[in-house]
């Protein structure tokens, strides 16, 4: 049970402070120059965490194993970041503005899943997602 929560409970944890932490971006600061210093401390950080894990890794044997999606993965959370600070910079509430952009992403997942992923899509799925699309309209009002 615990092998399966951990990771909802950091996901939650993490993404709460990351929506402090956007909101509270300075408007006068260069959205890029924050995510330059935001990547160089995730940087530094992944490179300890690298060496602190585990027995002698080789960290460029390591790299050597990436692939596309490393790179790819990094144009996206780019993107992700970027768009949050912009988020809170146009007026969206904490509270709303997460909430509009994670809903809207977990319907888009749905069809993503099964169109890539030979996910099916069940009628409670799609039942939740009238839900959801309620809910934006009433969280719009």
């Amino acid at each position: 049970m615990w092998r399966m929560l951990w990771p909802v409970l950091l996901i939650v944890a993490a993404n709460s402070f990351y929506n402090i932490c956007a909101k509270s971006t300075p408007r006068g600061v260069d959205p890029f120059a924050s995510l330059f210093v935001m990547y160089a401390v995730a940087g530094a950080l992944s490179l300890i965490l690298f060496f602190a894990t585990g027995r002698e890794k080789n960290f460029i044997q390591e790299l050597s194993k990436t692939n596309w999606t490393s790179w790819a993965f990094g144009v996206a959370i780019m993107a992700l970041e970027f768009a949050y600070i912009n988020l809170y910079r146009a007026g969206w509430k904490v509270s709303i503005g997460s909430l509009v952009a994670n809903i809207s992403l977990a319907c888009v997942l749905l069809f993503v899943g099964m169109l890539i992923y030979k996910e099916t899509i069940s009628l409670r799925q799609v039942a939740g997602i009238g839900v959801c699309a309620l809910g934006l309209f009433l969280i719009s009002k």
